[in-house]
């Protein structure tokens, strides 16, 4: 693996020089030599693309962040950028409850949070593991949980409160295991999450399962007890995957790690 060369390095100048010369041109309006754009330029270029590339689930299944763009990924989530894309997709959520819902008002109207990157973060964690960079320890993440010190995401808190407010039923479906539910609970209560109604982990039948499969049978568990899903926000792809399907589906911002 030591002799592996770098993707980024291998990429064609002809390829690279029409978008780096552009960015660099326009946005800081200097001339660069050819050395100076296939440098610093192409590999934050070059990590942008993958970290995109992963929040629209065409990169799927890495276990670990690629080396050469561990400080990239560390930058974008401990930057004002993550915020604010994530801020973004808030906002998108409530537009979309402004007009959207003809809520029923009889208890059946629902919504759906995953819990890990969505309600609380591991970024914490994460940063001991090189912002996913080194592959997980699931001995350690699970420590971590047991510790019930995830901080709440202050974007999603605001959101969840503003769902909650509007009569819809909340309802946390959580790829954690069942043996987690205390420290989860606690930690959801200590940081101001209050008032869903229910938290579904994983249990011993569902060991083995895909995550995705694990999800669509909570969600049609839901819809068999006659609950309309409005949406869901989730940082993973595999909240959302396959049927049944709510409404809309709201994706938060996480190149950290993938959960298929």
């Amino acid at each position: 693996m030591a002799n592996l060369v770098p993707f980024w390095l291998l990429v064609s100048p002809i390829i690279l020089a029409p978008f780096v010369g552009a960015n660099w041109n326009i946005l800081r309006q200097k001339k660069s030599n050819h050395l100076e754009i296939m440098g610093d330029d192409a590999l934050k270029i070059y990590c942008e693309s993958w970290r995109v590339n992963v929040e629209v689930n065409n990169v799927k299944g890495f276990e670990v962040v690629p080396q050469e763009c561990i400080n990239h990924i560390k930058k974008y989530m401990t930057s004002s950028q993550y915020i604010a894309d994530s801020n973004m997709a808030i906002e998108e959520v409530k537009l979309y409850l402004s007009s959207c819902c003809n809520l029923q008002g009889d208890g059946t109207d629902a919504w759906i949070f995953d819990v890990d990157d969505t309600l609380l973060s591991n970024i914490p964690f994460y940063k001991k593991y090189d912002f996913g960079g080194e592959k997980l320890n699931e001995t350690a993440i699970e420590e971590w949980m047991k510790s019930s010190k995830a901080p709440a995401l202050e974007h999603s808190l605001k959101l969840f409160n503003l769902i909650k407010d509007k009569g819809i039923k909340i309802f946390l479906i959580s790829s954690r295991r069942e043996n987690l539910r205390s420290p989860t609970v606690d930690n959801l209560i200590q940081v101001g999450y209050h008032g869903w109604s229910s938290l579904t982990l994983r249990g011993l039948d569902d060991e083995g399962k895909e995550v995705a499969k694990y999800k669509i049978e909570a969600r049609q568990r839901l819809v068999n007890e006659g609950y309309h899903i409005w949406g869901i926000v989730g940082d993973q792809w595999s909240s959302f995957e396959g049927l049944p399907t709510p409404n809309r589906r709201f994706k938060l911002p996480n190149s950290m790690y993938y959960v298929a």
